[in-house]
């Protein structure tokens, strides 16, 4: 068979962009009741250790639910359940990422994503070699300062409460006034667990979950789209499906990380449709040999430091580049010229 590409192959993938009902609830329940039983264990098991594996484990799972729950804000399952609509917008609202705000910039990611030309709604900022040398010192200090790797680690703070809460909200009150319900009672439920049960419970139920999870999350949404190899393009040379395939890495993890993040990994895949349900992703790159050469990235600490130390799109080169790279090529100009 030939190979697929564009719109036949997007249609091609049609078939497998079907959810089973019974599936979508069956991992959207015993993923929340994971979530349930690793919180109690941080604070109701009487050893320290094992409280602290709950902790972290909870974090793990909270990324589980997290792309669970950004597979129904695609409405890719669970669509027009009451019972599922009612979940998700408490576990948004639990996860500083309200529906009103997640849908909105995640929406506009998937229509613009590699655009070297676009509003970076739910998306890291991208500027060409040309535009950064323009840019003004303190331009490129905020420049740099939000694809920063503590920015990305300290997601919780800078991306979620910051980002998705405060911003969303002074941006537009009433349009966002989840933000603040959201914003109101993660503080108030963090304050009351450290004053009415104690640090140390705030610390392994609240802080340390929340902070694995947004560290992690943080990093998948940032490596996904920000990578060696990836290509970005001009306004009028961008194409949904190459966006889908050039842009978008499919991220190897084993087993046990690919159930953690529920085939988030197989990105390419879920921009090229995301009505395909997550856990029919592997299926599809098994089925589809024209998604079986992706540009890959892993969560292995040299492809981690890879993915980090990009920073501006050179289009001379047609590849991203780091600052000691950005230097080189500049010093090389300026010899020549």
């Amino acid at each position: 068979m030939p190979m697929r590409c564009g719109k036949e192959l997007i249609l091609a993938t049609k078939p497998f962009a079907k959810e089973v009902r019974s599936k979508s609830w069956f991992h959207t329940l015993t993923t929340l009741a994971l979530v349930v039983l690793a919180l109690a264990g941080t604070v109701l098991l009487p050893w320290l250790a094992v409280n602290i594996v709950c902790s972290v484990v909870a974090g793990l799972l909270l990324v589980r639910m997290f792309v669970i729950y950004h597979d129904h804000q695609h409405h890719t399952i669970l669509h027009k359940s009451v019972a599922a609509d009612a979940i998700m917008t408490v576990f948004g609202i639990y996860m500083l990422a309200p529906t009103s705000i997640w849908k909105r910039s995640h929406d506009h990611h998937h229509k613009h994503n590699s655009k070297l030309f676009s509003a970076s709604i739910g998306s890291f900022p991208i500027a060409t070699r040309q535009k950064y040398l323009s840019m003004s010192a303190g331009e490129r200090v905020g420049y740099l300062a939000i694809r920063h790797p503590l920015t990305i680690g300290l997601g919780y703070f800078t991306m979620f409460l910051l980002g998705m809460c405060v911003s969303s909200f002074l941006s537009s009150p009433r349009k966002h006034f989840d933000a603040l319900i959201a914003l109101v009672l993660h503080i108030a439920a963090a304050v009351c667990i450290f004053i009415f049960v104690g640090w140390q419970a705030w610390f392994l139920l609240f802080f340390l979950p929340f902070l694995i999870a947004f560290a992690l999350g943080s990093y998948l949404f940032y490596a996904q789209h920000n990578f060696p190899g990836v290509t970005f393009c001009s306004n009028q040379d961008w194409a949904y499906d190459k966006a889908a395939l050039e842009s978008s890495s499919y991220m190897v993890m084993n087993p046990v990380m690919a159930w953690f993040t529920a085939n988030i990994g197989y990105h390419h895949i879920h921009h090229l449709n995301a009505k395909i349900p997550f856990y029919r992703l592997p299926e599809v790159m098994a089925h589809f040999p024209e998604l079986q050469a992706a540009k890959t990235t892993s969560l292995h600490p040299k492809e981690i430091f890879a993915c980090l130390r990009l920073k501006v799109w050179d289009q001379d080169q047609s590849r991203m580049i780091s600052l000691k790279e950005l230097g080189v090529s500049r010093r090389r100009k300026l010899a020549t010229a």
